[in-house]
């Protein structure tokens, strides 16, 4: 019965020590777990688990779905990477998000992360259109997009009009970035994401 009452009080004394436990600080900054998904579509598919370095070291690569568990914020260092400048350059992709929130705490002085998911909800498409062919004639439909695909235009789209920026432009990549992620979060069409989106949309109107 001692040793019972003794096995209990170590359960006990480790769960307390658990509960103690402060969760991890994005770049030791940012807290994640009061992010807020509003979109019923995407929340299954914005993987917001607290994590210091988001850095997997591609330890889902060869997972079926394993981008689930990957952070969101992995993913969008890792659509930094398919730009042609950033192609295999997890370093210089990682530093240019980290300053791109870094300036956006100290614009909108609200978390950055926050940020990026409104930015995610406003740039992803819910329509665009495929080609059926009739008899050899290829019609365009318009087609519903899987909230899968819908995370992973909007994350390619606020990349690549972070890269288009900085082009000729004095402002670094990182800053760009914070510009696109501002800007969409914002619902302003002059983000390049935005304008994406409303393209597809538009085009899969015309083609219902």
């Amino acid at each position: 019965m001692a040793e019972d009452e003794v096995k209990k009080d170590e359960k006990q004394d480790e769960e307390d020590m658990f509960d103690t436990l402060e969760m991890p600080l994005l770049f030791d900054k940012y807290d994640m777990s009061e992010v807020v998904v509003n979109d019923p579509g995407l929340k299954r598919y914005i993987n917001l688990q607290p994590i210091l370095v988001p850095h997997s070291g591609g330890s889902y690569a060869n997972k079926r779905f394993g981008k689930e568990e990957v952070s969101i914020i992995e993913r969008l260092i890792n659509s930094m990477m398919r730009t042609e400048n950033y192609t295999g350059k997890k370093t210089k992709a990682y530093n240019a998000v980290k300053d791109a929130f870094d300036i956006i705490h100290d614009r909108t002085e609200k978390n950055p992360v926050q940020i990026l998911v409104r930015a995610i909800e406003n740039s992803a498409p819910k329509e665009e259109t495929t080609q059926i062919t009739y008899g050899g004639i290829s019609v365009p439909k318009a087609v519903d997009v899987a909230p899968w695909r819908r995370l992973s235009i909007a994350l390619s789209n606020n990349a690549k009009g972070a890269v288009k920026a900085s082009f000729k432009n004095n402002k670094n990549v990182g800053a760009c970035l914070a510009d696109e992620l501002i800007k969409a979060s914002n619902k302003d069409r002059n983000a390049f994401a935005v304008s994406r989106k409303d393209e597809m949309e538009r085009m899969a109107q015309s083609a219902r």
